[in-house]
């Protein structure tokens, strides 16, 4: 399998306080170490199906792909295998875009709709974390929390080009405005990357719904504070998004790694396996 850790997890989501419907989608796959969350956008429930196409797509590529990965392979590094399962998570992304893109192509009425997409597979002491727009992943370590993904968006080009500061960036008119989703073209690009895990890291998922409305500083008391009970950390986010407005649809999705098995390469990570 995917993963040789002991994971916990907790999934929301909630329209919020002023949103008619909820257009985010998420699932968690623990037994293969998978959490995958959209926040769609489009006319009238478009976004809604874009993202659950996303999140729908995506999860039966990677079950498939995992089901079929070849985990004994003796002769291949663990570098090797790491940059399979990239492989795979990517083209799970390619091919929920191209999903939506051919979705919005057939019907008319939901042409436009697309997803921002955050996708994570947890495999040994390795997290892959893939995503598209500004849905976001954080890292909790040590009490301090970290923001591991870019937003693709005109505001974080802004900060990074130096003509808007991140205090300035989270008031900005045009925050909303990705420069990355799925389903606006045939194919998406899709920024990939790889971290090393520890036991108590907690991971946090979510939409701009969470991250526009509460600062990341306020985001990192709470996990401070609840982090031991991740039901009680995520209700608790969830209420102070919607306490602050709630403006938009929030959803949360944290993981915490309590136990892990580092991935042992060659000959000796094979015989501390055969023993386990």
């Amino acid at each position: 399998m995917a993963q040789h850790v002991e994971l916990h997890y907790c999934a929301l989501t909630d329209k919020g306080m002023v949103r008619v419907q909820n257009e985010d989608a998420l699932t968690v796959l623990p037994d293969i170490g998978v959490a995958i969350l959209a926040d769609g956008m489009g006319g009238y429930r478009a976004g809604e199906v874009a993202s659950r196409i996303a999140v729908d797509v995506c999860t039966e590529v990677l079950q498939q792909g995992l089901q079929a990965f070849d985990w004994d392979n003796g002769t291949e590094r663990a570098s090797g295998r790491g940059e399979r399962l990239a492989h795979l998570v990517t083209d799970a992304v390619q091919r929920a875009n191209g999903a939506i893109f051919d979705t919005a192509l057939a019907q008319p009425e939901r042409a436009g709709m697309g997803t921002t997409l955050v996708v994570t597979l947890l495999h040994h002491d390795k997290l892959i974390v893939a995503h598209v727009g500004d849905s976001r992943a954080y890292r909790m370590r040590d009490g301090r929390l970290e923001q591991i993904t870019r937003d693709h968006s005109q505001v974080q080009d802004q900060v990074d080009a130096g003509l808007l500061s991140p205090q300035q960036a989270r008031f900005a008119a045009n925050r909303n405005l990705v420069t990355r989703a799925l389903g606006i073209e045939r194919t998406v690009e899709v920024e990939l990357n790889q971290f090393a895990t520890k036991p108590a890291d907690i991971y946090l998922l979510c939409s701009d719904g969470l991250s526009d409305m509460v600062d990341d500083s306020e985001i990192g008391d709470v996990l401070n504070a609840f982090g031991s009970t991740l039901d009680r950390a995520g209700s608790g986010l969830v209420a102070r998004a919607n306490a602050l407005g709630g403006l938009d649809n929030i959803s949360v999705i944290l993981l915490r790694i309590d136990a892990l098995i580092a991935e042992n390469p060659g000959l000796l990570g094979r015989m501390l396996d055969w023993v386990r």
